[in-house]
């Protein structure tokens, strides 16, 4: 019964075993749905069944319904337009990270859109081209591109048709790339396994994404500077592409970088004041428009590409390509490389969806979610454009403009299908070097991730070290195998962090029901001869040593040394008294001959199987307290046979954090239990959840001496057995004994501790 009083309750209820609890309050008996129930709910098939599945496999049938024309549609056109603009320049800008010509990143700014809008479930991300993933594409297109065709990479004055064959293959490697990971995305929601994001952490997305920015920012330097840098892919490229850079760099084009800086400083400022000023602004300045525009009309009219020698996008096809089926044997070739990109693209679109669906409260779907990006880059892959997710900056502009649903996607779609058909081609002299700048000009919001690990740090040390190692993972291997190190690292800390958890000693806090870590309290109350011992993490084999270690630390005694040494003492005893040598007397052990020394040697050369064997003296005419023994702490063993004395007779652990054991630890941890026990030491377990005993039961765990009595239900009724425990076996004492005085406590009435005095007797029994 609870009865509260104010801000205080009473509680009156029984101590409670986890045995008499469960003895007083029967479990339901609950039916646990076997893989065939399980299977037989997938299979079955109703009309609401089937609605369902068709409404989440196509959301727009849900929300277009619904959309209000009137309210929504002004907003959806202006946040359209802005968005396309924004996605055209995006997708010419990388286009080359992928190290293909400008013009297929329209490609990738087109079908994803159009697919997503039918098949999506955020109304707020815009997907496209991300430079992250751009680059990723782009390290496997240079890795298989043939070595004679490398100078495919280098900046040139002459057009691109004269090296149309490696532009092709190129394209060939990057489309077949997008399609095997749009495939891999595919596959993963079909089979709802979208929860493979809870492996990539926050701090991982956060420290891959600036190591990313960091990858961009050196592969544009080439284009800023317009220098023929050789690709590389393997680990330490990006120190060799700076060192090819500052080998050459006094081959500058003056002009490039020129134009390429101040673009990038009015982009810079531009954006901080839209950043700034975002409340009052209507709309986002459009200040890439704006420069592209400006730059191309004075690179055309100045004739930049003759009189400077600047590398310009050159020829703008119109319409599309006619698609192309994917190459079986970059296939086998990419596989590892395809599934990162679909891992990286998925996570990178979660969990901006996830911002906006928290923001606006709409539900996402993240199986759904891999189904419409999978299908997004199958087509795109198949119409020559590359991985697609979500840009930061790009949903951000569909968003703060207005944009309520994909309708502005689909307008923004149709933004871009103009530029693919009809007006391309007045973007031909713009120089690449703009599109670097652009594209770096969208990275400040990855690189300014670098403020994050003074916060990190301060919040938490494992998640800290997770950032800095896949930052630097990613900068020295490269972002396909630094992503795999990274995420194996990530992997290992959560075993440091189970494997070394913070065990602590608990104690009463303000003799209540309480119990906190000793050391953080002052008004703390340890019973006498109680140790509480509180585990924060599962057991497993990898910790089970580490965990039976700190517990040793906590009592201040081995009990496997206790153990060892009371059996050799026993041994020493038998002997003698089989030699006739000791005397049973009303004040003790008396042994008759002085000279009698065994030898150590000979003990510890024993089979050490005897020695861990619970102690018996049965065969003996007295008993050995080995708790209280008078003055010393061993006159009751001839010889100078030398027992440690311990005043620890009961030890608590506290499993409300344990959540499992598998099968070695259970081993270990019924050893330790049965070393304490047999040094007299009572053990409870506290707070275990009824599965984790189950699982005991199921694994034959108990026996003779680790019995189920062991559980309770909370420290507190533990604790309270305990004193009940020695108050019982006191008053089996007769009042002629000598007696000393003793605290105790029981359940006041306002549920905590008060004292009571109470009479312990000392007695060596014979």
């Amino acid at each position: 019964m609870i009865e509260p009083i104010g801000n205080q309750y009473i509680v009156a209820r029984p101590v409670y075993s986890a045995n008499a609890f469960g003895e007083e309050h029967k479990k339901k008996q609950r039916h646990h749905k076997t893989f065939l129930d399980h299977l037989k709910v997938c299979c079955s098939c109703s009309t609401q069944k089937a609605k369902r599945i068709a409404l989440s496999l196509f959301p727009i049938a849900s929300w277009l319904p619904a959309y209000r024309i009137k309210e929504w549609l002004l907003s959806d056109i202006v946040s359209g337009i802005s968005t396309g603009l924004v996605a055209v320049l995006q997708g010419l800008a990388f286009a080359l990270l992928v190290t293909i010509p400008p013009s297929y990143g329209l490609y990738a700014a087109f079908f994803p859109v159009i697919i997503y809008f039918f098949l999506g479930t955020s109304k707020h991300i815009s997907v496209g081209p991300f430079p992250v993933l751009s680059m990723m594409v782009g390290a496997v297109v240079v890795r298989l591109t043939p070595s004679e065709s490398t100078a495919a990479l280098e900046l040139s004055n002459s057009s691109m048709s004269n090296d149309s064959s490696a532009d092709e293959y190129k394209v060939m490697v990057a489309a077949t790339v997008t399609i095997l990971s749009g495939i891999i995305q595919l596959l993963m929601g079909v089979l709802q396994i979208g929860f493979v994001v809870i492996y990539l952490s926050e701090s991982l997305i956060s420290g891959f994404t600036t190591a990313a920015a960091v990858h961009v920012l050196v592969s544009q330097l080439k284009f800023m500077l317009q220098l023929n840098v050789p690709a590389h892919t393997d680990p330490f490229s990006i120190f060799k592409v700076l060192n090819s850079i500052f080998t050459q760099i006094e081959k500058t084009n003056i002009a490039d970088l020129v134009t390429s800086l101040i673009i990038l400083l009015i982009v810079f400022v531009v954006k901080e004041i839209n950043q700034r000023y975002k409340a009052k602004l209507p709309v986002p300045i459009p200040i890439e428009l704006i420069m592209t525009v400006i730059a191309t009309g004075v690179s055309y009219g100045f004739d930049f590409k003759n009189r400077f020698e600047v590398a310009v996008v050159g020829e703008m096809k119109r319409g599309f390509q006619s698609p192309s089926a994917p190459d079986m044997q970059i296939f086998q070739e990419t596989i590892g490389d395809s599934f990162g990109i679909a891992i990286v693209g998925f996570v990178v679109a979660f969990s901006v969806a996830s911002v906006y669906s928290l923001k606006y409260d709409y539900p996402i779907d993240g199986n759904q979610e891999l189904i419409a990006l999978g299908l997004s880059n199958i087509f795109s892959g198949s119409f020559k454009g590359f991985a697609a997710s979500t840009a930061l900056s790009r949903s951000g502009v569909q968003e703060s403009t207005g944009g309520k649903t994909q309708i502005a996607g689909l307008l923004s779609a149709i933004i871009v299908l103009i530029v693919i058909v009809s007006i391309g081609f007045l973007l031909e002299p713009l120089q690449k070097s703009v599109l670097a700048a652009l594209a770096l000009g969208n990275l400040k919001g990855m690189l300014m991730q670098f403020t994050e690990i003074r916060r990190l740090w301060q919040k938490d040390k494992y998640d800290c070290l997770i950032w800095i190692m896949t930052f630097i993972f990613a900068i020295v291997l490269g972002l396909g195998l630094g992503l795999a190190a990274s995420v194996a690292f990530q992997l290992l800390t959560i075993v440091f962090r189970t494997q070394f958890p913070k065990c602590s000693t608990l104690a009463n806090v303000g003799r209540s029901n309480v119990y906190k870590n000793k050391k953080d309290y002052s008004d703390m109350y340890e019973p006498e001869g109680v140790k509480i011992f509180r585990c924060p993490s599962p057991i497993y084999f990898a910790n089970i040593h580490f965990f039976k270690q700190k517990l040793i630390d906590a009592v201040g005694f081995n009990p496997l040394r206790i153990l060892r040494k009371r059996n050799k003492a026993l041994k020493k005893i038998r002997k003698l008294q089989k030699k006739g040598l000791l005397q049973v007397t009303p004040k003790g052990i008396i042994c008759t001959n002085d000279g009698f020394k065994d030898s150590d040697e000979e003990l510890d050369n024993n089979q050490i199987e005897g020695l861990d064997q619970p102690i018996n003296t049965t065969d003996l005419p007295f008993e050995i307290d080995w708790i209280n023994p008078p003055i010393d702490g061993n006159a009751l063993l001839p010889l100078n046979t030398m027992v440690p004395k311990i005043s620890l007779h009961s030890l608590i652990l506290d499993f409300s954090a344990v959540s499992f054991l598998d099968i070695s630890s259970m081993r270990g941890l019924k050893t330790l239990l049965q070393e304490f026990i047999r040094i007299n030491v009572d053990v409870y377990i506290v707070g275990s959840d009824d599965d984790f005993i189950e699982k005991l039961v199921q694994c034959e765990f108990f026996d003779d001496e680790v019995k189920d009595s062991i559980f309770f239900l909370t420290i507190h009724d533990a604790v309270l057995h305990i004193l009940m425990k020695k108050d019982y076996s006191a008053s089996k004492f007769n009042s002629s004994q000598e007696k000393q005085p003793k605290f105790d406590f029981t359940i006041n009435t306002n549920g905590g501790l008060r004292n009571r005095e109470c009479r312990v007797p000392v007695e060596t029994k014979f």
